[in-house]
């Protein structure tokens, strides 16, 4: 029987976990690997030397199951860390469900969501190494804000490209990276070849995330000084993030409670990562038995309508290739007021671990988000990212489901990060003006055509 929950599940500073969790060394198959996009070769050290330090690249690659965080890092994270765990006590009331709803709020960090998680040792391990500048990518601005806070921290540069739909959508995203210091471009830019030549068959081109990339690294490998920064996708950055599950077991720990359902909105995959990776382990050690349930966007639906292949990371083919669940490199996603999860690609190891029948995927349209997400702002307080209104939707299905079956589940999931400068797709909503977009499977299937065929 748990404990009579509070509102909100807390721990102190000396609580909080000093390592990251590796779930590769646990996986009873391990994940395929990176290959050069030239020579089809399982890609070294050598070939990710151009863009990461080699202490991230150690860790993308690393068989340790656990990995110390830096104390420079912990240091930092003492400014949000630990964050909150509450209980939806006034969500549970209005769906008038038997289920309890526990929510990790990750908003609580000063770019306002999940991503300083990773953005804070990235810079750090740069910093270590003596780059002065990193270059990435942003969609809706969650990941270009936090590496601005992240290398204002240590002293550093940092250039953004932000997609344009999300650039022209959110302006003071942009004006919060400017407030650390970062320079800001909208992508497709003409700074960079490609991104010249997509402008001139399309002025007013929306972008992607995959177009940014392509630009970020174009910019960062030209320099020797400068190196990239990536928010999602890649091991090391999901690794980063699993401080936020270790972090909801033991505050679940703490009133008596196991998941019995976890959803996670994902687009790159490190929100749903961070949070199921600590719970996955400790499934596959027999210790509880949750239902884990990656959640994305209808109109950019990776898992559940992508085909699972090896393709590039990028829209310009740069990077090493991935064996991940992909729409095709060229897939231009509609855009979706949820620009974070506008990716044509799923994180590998999300993939890995959905092909290993260890996670259940869904797709939600965004009308049925932005009514669920209006649903906890009312009885929760808190005005959510449009990202995470995605998870919000799942847990509200779950909870509903608990009211006509009569089963008390406990539903968690990670509140990712807040709205506060997404009110202009609140507005959107509330005036009727937002639709729902449907996914043209014309589009993938003309966008697939661009991606390699390799055996395996």
């Amino acid at each position: 029987m748990p404990l009579k929950t509070p509102h909100k599940i807390l721990l102190s500073e000396d609580e909080m976990p000093t390592q990251w969790y590796n779930i590769v060394p646990d996986l009873p198959v391990p994940p395929p690997p990176a290959l050069h996009p030239g020579t089809l070769q399982p890609a070294g050290p050598e070939d990710f030397a151009p863009l990461f330090p080699m202490a991230l690249i150690e860790q993308e690659v690393s068989q340790e199951r656990y990995i110390d965080i830096p104390g420079g890092v912990l240091d930092i994270y003492k400014i949000w860390r630990p964050s909150p765990l509450f209980r939806a006590h006034r969500l549970e009331a209005l769906l008038d469900t038997p289920a309890r709803i526990y929510y990790k709020y990750e908003g609580v960090s000063p770019a306002g969501s999940h991503k300083p998680n990773t953005a804070v040792p990235q810079a750090y391990y740069n910093h270590q190494e003596g780059i002065r500048k990193l270059t990435t990518e942003t969609g809706a601005g969650q990941w270009g804000t936090s590496l601005a806070f992240a290398t204002a921290q240590y002293g550093m540069e940092c250039e953004v490209w932000q997609v344009a739909a999300s650039y022209r959508q959110k302006p003071h995203r942009r004006t919060m990276m400017e407030i650390w210091g970062a320079t800001v471009h909208p992508s497709p830019s003409d700074l960079t070849e490609y991104g010249r030549s997509l402008l001139a068959i399309d002025p007013d081109h929306p972008g992607s995330l995959g177009i940014a990339i392509s630009e970020a690294v174009a910019m960062a490998v030209a320099d020797p000084n400068t190196r990239y920064a990536l928010g999602s996708v890649l091991n090391h950055v999901l690794m980063h993030q699993t401080i936020i599950g270790e972090e909801a077991l033991l505050q679940l720990a703490k009133v008596g409670e196991t998941p019995d359902v976890l959803v996670g909105c994902t687009g790159g995959g490190s929100n749903f990562g961070g949070l199921a990776f600590p719970f996955l382990r400790e499934k596959l050690a027999g210790r509880m038995s949750p239902t884990i349930r990656c959640v994305e966007p209808a109109a950019c639906p990776s898992l559940t309508m992508g085909e699972y292949r090896y393709d590039f990371g990028d829209s310009a083919g740069m990077t090493p290739l991935m064996k991940m669940h992909t729409l095709g490199s060229q897939f231009i996603p509609d855009p979706i007021h949820a620009g974070g999860l506008r990716y044509h690609g799923m994180s590998p190891l999300v993939s890995h671990i959905y092909e290993l029948g260890l996670a259940e995927a869904i797709s939600i349209p965004q009308l049925e988000c932005f009514d669920a997400a209006m649903k906890f702002a009312q009885t929760e307080g808190i005005v959510a990212a449009p990202e995470p209104t995605h998870a919000i939707a799942a847990a509200i299905r779950e909870a509903l489901a608990c009211k006509e079956s009569g089963e008390e589940k406990v539903i968690l999931t990670a509140l990712c990060g807040h709205g506060h400068l997404d009110l202009a797709s609140y507005e959107k909503y509330l005036s009727g003006e937002m639709v729902d977009l449907d996914l043209s499977t014309d589009a993938i299937a003309e966008a697939m055509k661009s991606v390699p065929v390799i055996a395996g």
